[in-house]
C-alpha cells in the first residue's frame, strides 16, 4: 500500500470512528511503527489535518471543528493546470520581499502551497526538480509597496507615490486612483487613473519609490474603457491602439509563431510557400519591436511604414556597434 493511499485511509478511520488506537491502525495500514509515525506527521504537518492523541480514551482522533472549518483531505494528484497554478503562486509570492505587515501572512502561505506540492509521494523539492517554471527577467517588488497598493484597490481610495520612469531616468510625484493589478510575463504592473496625467495609465509596481495610501476617494474606470485604452495594442504599456503591424515570419519560425497568442484580436494566416502573415494592433511599439528583434532574420515587418523605418534604424544601429 502507497503513502497516499495510507494516508487516505488514515483520514477515513479518524472520520468515521470516535478514535483510533495505534494497535488499529498498524493492523489495518500493515505497517511498522515508525511508517505509522511518519504517515501522521505528513498528515498533521503538511496537510494541517488537526490530529491530536487522546490520553484518556488511549488513541488519535480528529479535533472537533465547526463546519465552516472542518479539515477536509486536499487531492494528492494534481492536472497540469493544477501544478502550473500551485507552482506559479509559488515562485510569484516568493518574488516579493517578505517584510512589512504582510509578512506575517506570506511565509505561511508559502509553507500552505508548499505543504500542497509535497503531499504525494515526492517531496516539494522532487517535484520543483521535475516541473520547472522559469521567471525570466523578474523585478523584485518591495512587500510594503504591494501592501499599499493592494489596499487601495480594495478600499477603493487614491494613491501617492513616488515614481520611477526608468526611460526617462526620472522620478515624479503621483496621485493615482487605482483600477486593476495585472501580472504580466512575471512582472507587477497597476493601471491607474494618473491625476496630474488626467488619464489612465500603467505603473511598475517595482518602480514605486515611496507609497502613502490617502483618505480621498477613487475615481472609477469602467472595465470597458480600461480594456479600450490600456488593453487594445501591444504589450502592457500600450494605450488606445492606433495602427496595424504586418509581420511576415519565414516557414521555419512560423511553425512557433502560428500556434503563439501575441494579442487577443490578432490576425494570422499562412501564406503561399509556407509564410505565416501575423497581424497585431499596437499604438507605442516600444515592446513589439523587442518582440520582433528576438527573431532576427525569422521576421520580416511589412507594414506600416513607421514601423518598418524603426526596425531598419534599429538593425542600422546594432550593425554600427560590429562594425
Amino acid at each position: 500500500m502507497g503513502m497516499n493511499d495510507r494516508i487516505y485511509l488514515i483520514d477515513q478511520m479518524l472520520a468515521e470512528r470516535r478514535f483510533v488506537t495505534i494497535p488499529q491502525l498498524l493492523e489495518r495500514l500493515e505497517v511498522s511503527l515508525a511508517t505509522l509515525k511518519r504517515d501522521l506527521s505528513i498528515l498533521r504537518d503538511r496537510m494541517q489535518a488537526p490530529i491530536i492523541f487522546d490520553k484518556e480514551l488511549g488513541g488519535y482522533r480528529y479535533e472537533k471543528q465547526d463546519q465552516t472549518s472542518k479539515f477536509e483531505l486536499p487531492g494528492l494528484w494534481f492536472s497540469a493546470e493544477e501544478i502550473h497554478a500551485l507552482l506559479t503562486t509559488y515562485h510569484l509570492l516568493s518574488n516579493l520581499d517578505t517584510g512589512g505587515l504582510l509578512g506575517g501572512h506570506i511565509k505561511p502561505l508559502l509553507s500552505r502551497l508548499t505543504a500542497l506540492l509535497g503531499v504525494a509521494d515526492n517531496s516539494i523539492e522532487e517535484i520543483q526538480k521535475r516541473v520547472r517554471i522559469e521567471m525570466m527577467n523578474v523585478r523584485r517588488v518591495q512587500l510594503e509597496h504591494f501592501e499599499a497598493v493592494g489596499s487601495a484597490l480594495l478600499k477603493r481610495r487614491r494613491l501617492r507615490i513616488e515614481y520611477y520612469a526608468r526611460g526617462t531616468n526620472q522620478t515624479t510625484q503621483r496621485e493615482l486612483s487605482p483600477q486593476r493589478l495585472i501580472n504580466y510575463r512575471g512582472n507587477w504592473y497597476l493601471d491607474g487613473w494618473c491625476h496630474l496625467r488626467n488619464d489612465l495609465r500603467s505603473f511598475s509596481i517595482d518602480s514605486i519609490r515611496c507609497v502613502e495610501l490617502l483618505a480621498a476617494k477613487a475615481k472609477d474606470i469602467s472595465e470597458k474603457k480600461l480594456n479600450e485604452i490600456l488593453g487594445s495594442g501591444y504589450g502592457i504599456f500600450s494605450g488606445k491602439a492606433t495602427q496595424w503591424a504586418t509581420l511576415h515570419f519565414t516557414p521555419e519560425i512560423s511553425r512557433w509563431v502560428s500556434t503563439e497568442s501575441w494579442h487577443p484580436e490578432q490576425k494570422g494566416r499562412f501564406l503561399v510557400g509556407g509564410c505565416y502573415e501575423l497581424k497585431i494592433p499596437y499604438s507605442k511599439a516600444t515592446e513589439l519591436l523587442m518582440d520582433i528583434m528576438k527573431y532576427g532574420a525569422g521576421v520580416k515587418v511589412i507594414a506600416p511604414p513607421s514601423l518598418v523605418d524603426r526596425v531598419s534604424k534599429e538593425l542600422n544601429s546594432m550593425l554600427a556597434i560590429y562594425e
